[in-house]
């Protein structure tokens, strides 16, 4: 398959895998992933993780600031096909007919559900017992495009982000090499989506981490779940934020929303339906610390210590 001509389109380390497999079987001409940021309170430069991978591959590297207005590059490289995943942008006509096979995604979700921005996020939020991969063609909408193949895994009741999305990243490998040799012809199967049973994501904001205890207790640990290990939910504890990276859920009668209660060994927050129980949290400029090294640097007198 090296003599066919491919353009990669990716950003994150999610897309990683994928650049790696289409380098050793195609012809990768040029790689087309987000500009370089500045990181940190230095404001470093830095690469987007398929940028450092691609210069690691030798491979040729654009990073337009818009791609609907600076596409010129892809028209000389005159791609047979064009492979995105979590690049970023939604593609123009213009740039869509330019391959001569088409364009197409890889997409972290079972489309049509979790269109947009967080699938990843949104399966664990809703607290679904699966999720996968869909090898799709593009169109001008935002995951509106025909299935070609889909892929199912399935999701543990321990499962998080980090969890999910290596798993999803490896399945869209897998999914690609089913299916590479059949996207060089003309003769690949088109499902269309169901619009209807479509639902859309969104970019995860900085209010979405804040954790709502008036919340069922489920709710929570699934919200948890989606946010780890990045950007993390968190709440304030005597106004500073705690970050959480786990907690349990025990249900149970409560008397008070939003209470918290310390024993010795426990940290626990009452919510709508029972306490949340935190494990391992992060304060604010400290290292993520398992809860009982957190406890022992509250005072023994504190108002939040239960006599249990």
């Amino acid at each position: 398959m090296k003599e066919h001509n491919v353009i990669f389109m990716g950003t994150p380390d999610f897309s990683v895998p994928i650049l790696e497999y289409l380098a050793k079987n195609v012809n990768v001409s040029l790689v087309v992933t987000k500009m370089d940021k500045e990181v940190g309170r230095d404001k470093v430069l830095t690469f987007s993780p398929v940028k450092k991978k691609a210069l690691e591959l030798g491979l040729e590297v654009f990073t337009p600031k818009k791609l609907r207005e600076d596409f010129q590059i892809i028209k000389d490289k005159n791609p047979d096909l064009i492979i995105t995943c979590a690049y970023g942008q939604i593609l123009s006509k213009e740039v869509l007919d330019i391959p001569k096979y088409g364009c197409i995604n890889i997409h972290a979700s079972l489309l049509p559900k979790y269109r947009g921005a967080s699938p990843m996020q949104a399966c664990l939020l809703n607290g679904d017992d699966k999720t996968g991969v869909t090898l799709m063609y593009m169109d001008e909408g935002m995951d509106t495009g025909d299935i070609i193949s889909m892929k199912e895994c399935v999701i543990n009741d321990d499962d998080n982000l980090e969890n999910i999305h290596d798993r999803l990243s490896l399945l869209g490998v897998e999914i690609l090499k089913e299916n590479l040799d059949k996207l060089f012809s003309l003769d690949v199967p088109r499902i269309k989506q169901n619009d209807e049973e479509a639902t859309y994501t969104h970019l995860i904001k900085r209010e979405d981490e804040l954790l709502d205890f008036n919340d069922n207790g489920i709710n929570i640990i699934n919200k948890i779940r989606a946010f780890t290990p990045y950007p993390l939910c968190y709440f304030t504890f005597e106004g500073k934020e705690i970050k959480i990276i786990k907690a349990h859920y025990e249900k149970c009668n409560v008397n008070d929303i939003n209470k918290i209660v310390i024993t010795k060994k426990e940290m626990g927050i009452m919510c709508k339906d029972g306490i949340i129980y935190l494990d391992i949290i992060k304060p604010m400029g400290k290292k993520e610390m398992e809860i009982t090294s957190f406890i022992n640097g509250i005072k023994k007198d504190s108002d939040y210590y239960a006599n249990r």
